[in-house]
């Protein structure tokens, strides 16, 4: 258990999409975050050249998220008090 603000970062993966890590891991000391836990990867159809990453769908806790770099995704899931507005810009401040 950690003494800062803010969430944790599960290490379920030995495998995550390129730059990904070091944004949920500024992510996590947003207010609000508690857990973020990076999932599924797969093969996209069409080519994101730099990382995205969009809210997809509500869950029960707060939200999945959807990371794009190249024809590569990932799931992301995000257990949050945030509304899905607050989360959109606390991915924004992080990506930007």
């Amino acid at each position: 258990m950690r003494n800062t603000p803010g969430g944790r970062l599960v290490w379920n993966h030995s495998t995550h999409l390129p730059g990904l890590i070091p944004i949920l891991e500024r992510l996590t000391q947003v207010a609000g975050i508690s857990t973020i836990t990076p999932a599924v990867i797969g093969r996209a159809k069409s080519n994101t050249p730099e990382l995205k990453i969009k809210v997809s769908i509500p869950i029960r806790g707060g939200f999945k998220l959807i990371a794009r770099k190249g024809k590569t995704f990932q799931e992301v899931f995000v257990l949050t008090t945030l509304n899905q507005g607050e989360l959109e810009g606390a991915i924004a401040q992080v990506l930007g």
